[in-house]
């Protein structure tokens, strides 16, 4: 059985350090029996960060559309697995306004890290929270989940202007923030499901030398460099803006 303990001694072994930007993509399926379940998981994450340093989870709402076009920063469950939404409840934890890409993070930069995601209209531009990931040269960790659910690569892909990724339209979705106010935020969205072709690109990382191996739990993890996968991507889509259209690697 896992024990906070053990988990410890995982987070260790992988590399992360107090002061590290760490974004946890997981699988509590994955990481197998646990002692108290996902609150010792959790218990576990949110003990890393010191000064500086920043725990980041994925609360998305990508379901939400202009027949449904409510996102409540506060009651809006996260769709992304059990983790991230018992993670937004904790105290201290500060979620992102964003009505379909929202993140919610934890540590002394959590109110700034998050702040502003409402102002852009597509999910992850790069004065985001995703795009600010580069900024702080995070981490990525996935635990049990494999890299195709890379969120932060539809960002590269934003930042880079990959031809026909966004809608050109914009949907009426509307955000009630934590005090009640409702806000318009127009939004376009990402097209094509290229994430269904992220998974191609690990050797990639690995022979680039920033990927991790190792495991949380029962779960098999892949740790990634922020800062370094989006020049190289960035690189890559410059030679194939359609690299994630099709399943063929890059020369």
């Amino acid at each position: 059985m896992n024990t906070r303990a053990s988990l410890e001694r995982d987070l260790a072994a992988l590399g992360i350090t107090p002061s590290d930007t760490l974004l946890v993509h997981s699988s509590m399926k994955k990481i197998g029996l646990t002692e108290s379940g996902a609150d010792t998981v959790l218990d576990t994450l949110c003990a890393f960060p010191g000064k500086g340093g920043l725990l980041v989870l994925p609360t998305l709402t990508y379901t939400l559309n202009a027949e449904n076009p409510v996102f409540s920063v506060l009651e809006t469950p996260s769709i992304v697995g059990l983790l991230t939404e018992m993670f937004r409840h904790r105290p201290g934890v500060i979620r992102s306004w964003h009505p379909t890409h929202s993140l919610a993070a934890f540590g002394e930069d959590a109110a700034a890290f998050t702040a502003g995601h409402e102002r852009f209209d597509t999910p992850c531009a790069r004065q985001s929270p995703w795009g600010r990931l580069i900024d702080r040269k995070a981490k990525i960790l996935f635990l049990g989940t494999g890299i195709g659910c890379n969120t932060f690569l539809h960002g590269v892909e934003e930042h880079f202007g990959v031809p026909g990724m966004l809608t050109e339209t914009r949907e009426a979705l509307r955000v009630v923030t934590p005090d009640g106010t409702v806000i318009p935020v127009p939004s376009r969205r990402h097209l094509g499901n290229h994430s269904r072709f992220y998974a191609k690109m690990e050797p990639i990382f690995d022979r680039a030398g920033i990927l991790t191996r190792g495991r949380f739990g029962e779960a098999a993890c892949v740790l990634l460099e922020a800062a370094p996968m989006s020049e190289l991507v960035t690189e890559l889509l410059r030679r194939d803006p359609f690299l994630f259209t099709h399943d063929r690697l890059p020369e």
